[in-house]
């Protein structure tokens, strides 16, 4: 359901889901407001797509409300998609594709994800990360108030990661969307993120980064972590409160990225 009143783009409140008698979601609560980055993280059969499909629309729970501004655009990035090779066709005209779209927004897009060198060369014969920017472009087009991005670094080495997380702060920062980031990659979640929902089935933490690193449940989620890869922490432009939400800085300047520092045990 829509509600003008919410200041929030999309808000979940007490949304809980079963399928087949077996719970999927129990009583999960957040939103995602204007120029915020959630990321939703949690092992494999945690809910995390569950939540994802209610929050396009695309499943609508046993018990809750979703709340959504009206009107709302939203841009949702898949982890992959697969491009019959027998069809030829370029990155441009494959974003091209998407309906209402221009070739002048496509060339912004392209412009925006640092792609335009490969507009011309055949969707299929793109390097992984180049196609993870291609699907989100396509999630740009149409300048949505939210993206929706499942598992977005997914097959990336740890520089591509970084200059990932990167993009999606220039783009929140550019273009004042809130950004709803699903992953399981729990060793990097500290990166570029304003708030971390940590998901099994129900919520069992949430909140700012630097609040909740040192909470039980995160470290219970964060037992499998393999040796020697420690989290990322980030300096923002900006304060969040106890519940994770962005206060801007009195000197925060347009433009400025964020300064993060980097952990790593050698």
């Amino acid at each position: 359901m829509s509600d003008n009143l919410s200041s929030s783009l999309i808000k979940l409140e007490k949304v809980s889901l079963a399928f087949s008698g077996r719970i999927a979601l129990s009583d999960v609560s957040f939103s995602v407001n204007r120029g915020e980055i959630v990321t939703l993280i949690g092992p494999n059969g945690a809910g995390k797509s569950t939540v994802m499909k209610i929050a396009l629309g695309l499943l609508k729970p046993d018990k809750g409300e979703v709340y959504r501004l009206s009107d709302i655009s939203i841009g949702y990035m898949p982890q992959k998609i697969i491009i019959d090779d027998n069809l030829p066709i370029s990155v441009k005209d494959f974003l091209k594709l998407r309906p209402g779209s221009t070739y002048a927004q496509v060339e912004a897009v392209m412009d925006l994800v640092r792609i335009a060198h490969v507009g011309g060369s055949p969707v299929q014969r793109v390097s992984g990360g180049e196609m993870q920017r291609v699907l989100l472009a396509r999630a740009l087009l149409g300048a949505p108030d939210l993206i929706v991005l499942d598992e977005p670094v997914q097959g990336m080495d740890i520089v591509g990661q970084q200059e990932f997380y990167q993009l999606i702060r220039k783009i929140r920062r550019e273009k004042n969307c809130g950004v709803l980031m699903i992953s399981h990659d729990l060793h990097m979640v500290m990166e570029g993120t304003d708030k971390v929902i940590c998901l099994n089935r129900h919520i069992c933490c949430s909140g700012a980064p630097e609040n909740i690193q040192d909470h039980p449940e995160y470290h219970a989620l964060l037992s499998g972590k393999p040796e020697g890869i420690t989290l990322y922490t980030h300096h923002h432009d900006h304060t969040h409160d106890s519940s994770g939400n962005v206060v801007p800085s009195r000197d925060d300047k347009d433009g400025q990225d964020h300064k993060r520092k980097h952990d790593h045990d050698g």
